[in-house]
C-alpha cells in the first residue's frame, strides 16, 4: 500500500543541521532576542567544519530511540544547500571547510540501518535571494552597497525577478535532489507565505512521479501525496489520514542555544503518547553542532525516550490511535482489536476508569512488567443501553496499562458502536 510505512512509523528524528549551529546564531527571518544582519549570520560559513560528523553514530542513536526515519537539513531559509548542488555556488562543499556532500552518507548510513530516509527543504526568502549566490566576502552585499540607489518601480521590478530566479533555482534543486538520494520523505515548508500561496507551488507536482510510489511529502496541502505537520503541540482535532507533529528537544528552528528550555524524557513521552494516540507520528527535532556533533543533552533525551519506548512496543507499532472519551489520556489500539494499551503519562490520584466499554475483560497488566493489575467492574445498566465501567488500580506513570478484551473492541458511542 502506498505510503503505508509513514502511517505505521510513529516515531521520528529531524536533524536541523546548518550554518545556524556554529554560533547558535538564528536566521534573520527569525524573531530572536537580538536582531542581525545577513552578512553577519552569514559569518558562519566560516566555522562549518562537519569535523566530527559521523552519520553511522547518528543512525544508531536514532534507531536506538525507536525511530523508524530521518529527516536532515537539505537547505535552509539561508539558501546553503548541504549537498553538491550544480545550481548555486552556495553549497557546504564549496562555501565552508566542510567541504564536501553531507548528505549522501547520512541517507546511506540510515539505509543499513533499516530506517527511511528524508530530507527537509526551505526556500530562499524574496528579499535575499540576490545574497545567495556566493560567499559574504563576495557577492554576499546589499544591493545598497554595491549598486546606486534604484527607483522604487526598478526596485520592485529587480525584487521581482530575483525572487522568480530564486524559485527556479528551488525547483531545479528539488529535482537534484529526488534524483540523486530517491528520499523517502520530502519535508518542505509550508506552501503560505505572509498569506499568500508560494508561485512555485502549482509547478512542484511534475517532479513528484520521480519519487517511488511509497514517498511522502510532507507540508504540502495541495497534492494526495501531501500530509499535515503541526509543530510544538498536538492539535485538539487531528488532521484526516496519517500527520506529523515536529516537536524540539530544545529551542525552536534549528535554534539551540545553551540557555533553550529543555522537556523532560516525562514530557517527551507524554507528547509522543498523544501524538500516536491521535494517529499521528512524532518528528524529535534536534540541531547538530557545527561540527557535526549532537549535542549530548539530546543524545541523553533521545536515550532515555528509547528505552520506555522498547519497554512499550506494543502499545506503539502497528497500532491505531483511539478518540479520547472512553479513558482521560491517549490510547491506541492492536491490530487484532482485542487489546487496548491505556497509556498512564500520569498518575490518577484514584482508579482509571475505563469507559463505555462492551467487552468482558480477560485479563488486566502493566504492559512493560506483565504484573497483573487489580480492577473492578461496575456492570452499569445493560438492559438501558448504559455500558459498564471498569476502574484499574493505576501503576505509577509513565507507564501502560493493557487491557486485553474478550473479541473485537466494542466501545460505547452515542452514535453507536466503534468498529
Amino acid at each position: 500500500m502506498k505510503q503505508s510505512w509513514f502511517a505505521e512509523a510513529k516515531l521520528g528524528i529531524f536533524a536541523r543541521w546548518g550554518i545556524s549551529s556554529v554560533r547558535a546564531i538564528p536566521h534573520p527571518r527569525t524573531s530572536a532576542p537580538r536582531q542581525i544582519s545577513y552578512l553577519e549570520y552569514m559569518e558562519q560559513l566560516d566555522g562549518f567544519t562537519a569535523a566530527r560528523y559521523n552519520p553511522e553514530a547518528w543512525a544508531e542513536l536514532f534507531a536506538a530511540t525507536g525511530a523508524k526515519y530521518a529527516v536532515m537539513t537539505a537547505k535552509d531559509h539561508d539558501g546553503v544547500a548541504l549537498w553538491d548542488t550544480a545550481f548555486t555556488e552556495l553549497s557546504v562543499t564549496t562555501a565552508t571547510p566542510a567541504g564536501r556532500d553531507l548528505i549522501r552518507p547520512f541517507t546511506q548510513a540510515l539505509r543499513r540501518r533499516g530506517l527511511r530516509a528524508g530530507l527537509h527543504f526551505s526556500h530562499q526568502d524574496g528579499h535575499l535571494a540576490s545574497q545567495t549566490t556566493a560567499r559574504p566576502s563576495q557577492l554576499h552585499r546589499p544591493a545598497a552597497q554595491s549598486e546606486p540607489a534604484a527607483p522604487q518601480s526598478q526596485h520592485d521590478v529587480g525584487r521581482q525577478a530575483r525572487t522568480q530566479r530564486a524559485r527556479m533555482v528551488d525547483r531545479r534543486q528539488i529535482r537534484e535532489l529526488v534524483e540523486n538520494y530517491q528520499p523517502d520523505l520530502l519535508r518542505f515548508d509550508s506552501t503560505q507565505e505572509h498569506g499568500q500561496e508560494r508561485l512555485w507551488a502549482n509547478q512542484l507536482p511534475d517532479m513528484i512521479p520521480a519519487l517511488g510510489h511509497e514517498a511522502v511529502v510532507i507540508g504540502r496541502r495541495d497534492t494526495d501525496r501531501g500530509r499535515d505537520t503541526p509543530e510544538l503541540s498536538t492539535p485538539i482535532i487531528p488532521p484526516d489520514g496519517p500527520w506529523e507533529l515536529c516537536y524540539p528537544l530544545g529551542g525552536i528552528s534549528g535554534h539551540h542555544p545553551a540557555t533553550a528550555h529543555r522537556p523532560t524524557v516525562h514530557a517527551l513521552i507524554r507528547v509522543f503518547a498523544d501524538t500516536i494516540g491521535s494517529g499521528g507520528n512524532l518528528l524529535l527535532e534536534t540541531s547538530p553542532r557545527g561540527d557535526g556533533t549532537i549535542p549530548p543533552e539530546h543524545t541523553a533525551q533521545l536515550t532515555a525516550l528509547g528505552k520506555w519506548v522498547r519497554r512499550n512496543h506494543e502499545a506503539i507499532y502497528t497500532t491505531t490511535g483511539l478518540p479520547y472519551g472512553h479513558f482521560d489520556g491517549p490510547s491506541t489500539l492492536a491490530k487484532d482489536r482485542r487489546t487496548l494499551y491505556l497509556i498512564c503519562t500520569q498518575t490518577p490520584h484514584g482508579f482509571i476508569e475505563l469507559r463505555g466499554l462492551r467487552n468482558t475483560i480477560r485479563r488486566i497488566s502493566v504492559l512493560s512488567t506483565g504484573a497483573a493489575l487489580p480492577y473492578h467492574v461496575n456492570n452499569g445498566l445493560p438492559d438501558w443501553g448504559i455500558p459498564r465501567i471498569i476502574r484499574i488500580k493505576p501503576p505509577p506513570a509513565p507507564n501502560v496499562v493493557a487491557v486485553e478484551l474478550n473479541g473485537e473492541l466494542g466501545l460505547h458511542q452515542s452514535h453507536g458502536i466503534t468498529g
